[in-house]
């Protein structure tokens, strides 16, 4: 009898979770650096960070999410085909890329699976082809396919990618018990020493990692971990994303905090005082 997903992922994990954690402080001090990003992306980067097509509400979490810095941090360039995962109904991080991809790279949305029958997805899906369709100038190049388990687990072909990058996703495909699937996929659409970027909410390292993640938390331990079990190598961490006023203890998770505000007017200031939560960034790459 095949053993049960959850099973399986929680033995892998376990296996892998010393080395990564051992791992650790020589990355950080190693190899935390990314390679230097060429003075044209640069350029082209700060001119899309300050584009008029960009909404208020979005310029306004860049002091939290540091887009610049984090997509310098990953090696970002223009010339680059980059798949994004899940970038979300609004499509935050697509404003940067789409336009910043355009002419020289290839920009990849992998998306929801669109056969799906949840009226939440379906309603982002359309909030999402919406936003490409308001700025044909900027995102009428992007390309929009599906990456979601079971069944939409092949976006591209195999190696065809030199960057994939997730933001703030990783404890949504382990709620599902899809974690290890999705990070299975994402290995094989990268070629030969492509990267992985990935941002997620930084859970406490001393508490035992819930494997759901219903907090919206994650371990950055188990991250690694999880990357590794696919076949990542780890090259390079950063705290560009950190933010140590989150205690990370909030009655509806990462999701007491801006910009979601889950209870509404509860507490409404003192989260806001905090901002969006502590995150870890993460560089890894598919092996020569």
């Amino acid at each position: 009898m095949p053993m049960p997903r959850t099973l399986l992922a929680a033995s892998v994990i376990s296996a892998t979770l010393l080395a990564a954690c051992a791992s650790q402080g020589a990355t950080t001090a190693g190899a935390g650096a990314a390679p230097v990003t060429d003075a044209a992306t640069t350029a082209a980067l700060e001119k899309t960070l300050s584009g008029d097509h960009r909404s208020a509400a979005n310029r306004a979490r860049d002091v939290y999410r540091h887009p610049n810095e984090t997509l310098t941090f990953f090696g970002l360039r223009q010339d680059m085909t980059v798949m994004e995962v899940w970038p979300g109904g609004g499509g935050w991080y697509t404003e940067v890329l789409a336009p910043l991809l355009r002419d020289h790279g290839r920009y990849i949305a992998a998306s929801w699976d669109p056969k799906t029958d949840s009226k939440y997805t379906l309603d982002n899906m359309k909030a999402y082809a919406d936003k490409l369709a308001s700025r044909p100038d900027m995102y009428g190049k992007a390309t929009v396919t599906a990456l979601q388990y079971p069944n939409e687990l092949k976006p591209v072909p195999d190696g065809s990618v030199d960057m994939v990058l997730t933001f703030r996703n990783l404890h949504n495909w382990m709620s599902r018990d899809a974690a290890q699937p999705m990070l299975a996929a994402m290995f094989r659409a990268l070629k030969s020493g492509g990267i992985l970027g990935m941002v997620e909410h930084r859970a406490a390292d001393k508490l035992p990692q819930d494997p759901s993640a219903k907090s919206g938390y994650v371990r950055e331990d188990y991250a690694i971990a999880l990357a590794q079990a696919a076949g990542f190598e780890l090259i390079g961490r950063s705290d560009i994303n950190a933010n140590p006023k989150d205690t990370k203890d909030h009655p509806e998770g990462v999701w007491s905090l801006p910009p979601s505000f889950r209870e509404g007017d509860v507490n409404r200031e003192r989260y806001a005082a905090i901002g969006e939560s502590d995150r870890f960034t993460l560089r890894f790459r598919k092996p020569l």
